[in-house]
């Protein structure tokens, strides 16, 4: 007790500014580090790293053991149900050169990540390579040009393949969507493209039942020929020749290969027949893909609900409705907004103007941002349109989350909120973007914790350089009274345990 006295009287009131101070520089930086993590990855670095690596030597590997098991089990047997965060191409997706290459050259931002090409390369050689390209040099150059990274090599690779070869589709297209300038440039480059696909198309399908390279060549020129016929549709869709892009994609909806699973064309007819205000052509669409064997989107949901509030948007007034009650047709078309919502809770910020809209992905996954954005890019005129349509989506498209208090666990028509969106919504989309998150994350206990405790040290910091003298004193105080139980404990262990026990584990 002695010694501890002796101690503290030596210390002086710099050693506490300096100790307070170095306590608040520190807790100051892991505050900063934990913001800025769980910015990026929506968790606390702290507690993730709590729970991975501590908990197991705490709580015991074996527990930790058997409830891996258990949740991989319960994943196993619900792998059936609950649908896996998928990521969708975009079915209107944006032109390279004549489009994302503007906002580059106007802001010097990229509205395109990494992440999201490299999809569209594993997309393009899928859809525009195949095992029979073996052996001709032009179809190999592009599968090595759909690959590459820089813009420009892509498009010097592809005249390469023009040059060997004058009718290659692919190199067609490759130019069309990433050199021209121009709505118009990339139509003229794909009626180019169209030419030669539908002869190649021709050839192979005399010849696909020859051997499997030869029905692989054929399903290749099938993919190639309808890629090319859907970016024409949606470039005259671009220049305001509604009719012939309504009657290409009605025609392209007829078509029945594989490829017409991924692109999802009765998102652009439904977008197209909105722009011309067919809402029975709409209702009809809808009526066909609106199904419950059929997997949802933003599109189809967001368009049930408008077709249902035009009916009463332009008469509806929520103090009117709230003395005598919702009508009929209000009740469904709130029903058909909360439905909406709740498949994609992201949508009603953007149509309501509460976040700002960037270009969309090339990907989006859905009921997640990327989703959300690209669908209100293209349908928030249709909403403006319908008059009436977005204050009855301003009343009604909170009330969504009363129906489902905890998304993560339970839904009301939809399977529960998938927990993956954000973390895919950030690989999609670019930095310069605030991704949103549903439901909104609370702070995490640790953030909170470091910001409390570098608040404090701080102050003590700033009191004990204008207060030397009174805090110095302070200080001494309740390390005194700290070290009192400390004393009393071992005075005790002292007279319990022999002295020279102690002296052999002292030595130990």
């Amino acid at each position: 007790m002695l010694d501890s006295t002796v101690f503290l009287s030596t210390l002086t009131p710099k050693f506490y500014v300096a100790l307070t101070g170095t306590s608040s520089l520190i807790s100051g930086l892991i505050l900063i580090f934990e913001w800025w993590y769980f910015r990026k990855y929506g968790t606390s670095f702290i507690e993730q790293v709590s729970l991975n690596h501590l908990s197991p030597w705490i709580g015991g590997g074996d527990a930790l053991a058997a409830e891996n098991a258990a949740a991989t089990a319960n994943n196993n047997n619900n792998q059936q149900s609950v649908p896996e965060c998928k990521v969708w191409r975009n079915p209107l997706n944006l032109f390279r050169g004549s489009e994302y290459q503007r906002l580059t050259w106007s802001t010097k931002r990229e509205p395109l990540t990494y992440y999201d090409m490299n999809l569209s390369a594993q997309d393009h050689q899928t859809f525009f390579t195949c095992e029979a390209d073996a052996g001709k040099p032009e179809y190999e150059i592009m599968q090595t040009a759909w690959r590459e990274r820089n813009t420009e090599v892509r498009i010097k690779s592809a005249r390469s393949a023009l040059d060997l070869n004058p009718e290659c589709a692919s190199a067609h297209i490759l130019l069309a969507e990433e050199e021209a300038t121009s709505i118009a440039q990339v139509e003229k480059q794909l009626r180019i493209a169209l030419k030669h696909a539908e002869i190649n198309y021709r050839k192979s399908q005399l010849t696909q039942h020859q051997s499997p390279t030869m029905e692989a060549l054929h399903r290749r020129d099938t993919n190639v020929f309808i890629y090319i016929k859907r970016r024409l549709a949606m470039c005259a869709r671009k220049l305001g020749k509604m009719k012939e892009a309504i009657k290409m994609f009605r025609e392209l909806t007829k078509e029945v290969p594989p490829i017409m699973n991924v692109l999802n064309l009765h998102e652009n007819l439904l977008e197209a027949l909105l722009e011309v205000g067919a809402y029975a052509d709409c209702q009809a669409v809808l009526a066909r893909y609106d199904d419950i064997a059929l997997p949802k989107s933003a599109t189809i949901c967001y368009t049930a609900a408008l077709l249902k509030a035009r009916t009463v948007a332009d008469k509806f007034s929520p103090d009117v409705a709230s003395k005598r009650g919702l009508t009929a047709a209000e009740m469904a078309a709130v029903e058909a907004i909360h439905r909406a919502v709740e498949f994609n809770p992201h949508v009603p910020k953007y149509l309501l103007e509460m976040k700002p809209l960037i270009l969309p992905p090339e990907h989006i996954l859905k009921r997640g941002d990327s989703e959300a954005i690209a669908y209100a890019f293209f349908h928030l005129p249709h909403w403006k349109r319908v008059e009436g349509a977005l204050n009855l989506l301003h009343c009604t498209w909170e009330g969504t989350f009363r129906i489902i208090p905890y998304p993560l666990e339970k839904g009301h028509l939809f399977y529960p909120y998938p927990t993956c969106t954000e973390c895919a919504d950030r690989e999609l989309l670019p930095s310069f973007h605030e991704v949103s998150v549903y439901p909104k994350k609370e702070l995490p206990f640790f953030i909170v914790f470091t910001a409390g405790l570098c608040s404090f040290t701080a102050l003590l910091a700033l009191l004990t350089h204008q207060y030397p003298e009174p805090m110095g004193a302070l200080a001494k105080t309740l390390l005194s009274w700290w070290y009192v139980p400390i004393q009393y404990v071992l005075e005790k262990l002292e007279a319990v345990l022999p002295s020279n026990l102690l002296h052999h584990l002292s030595r130990i």
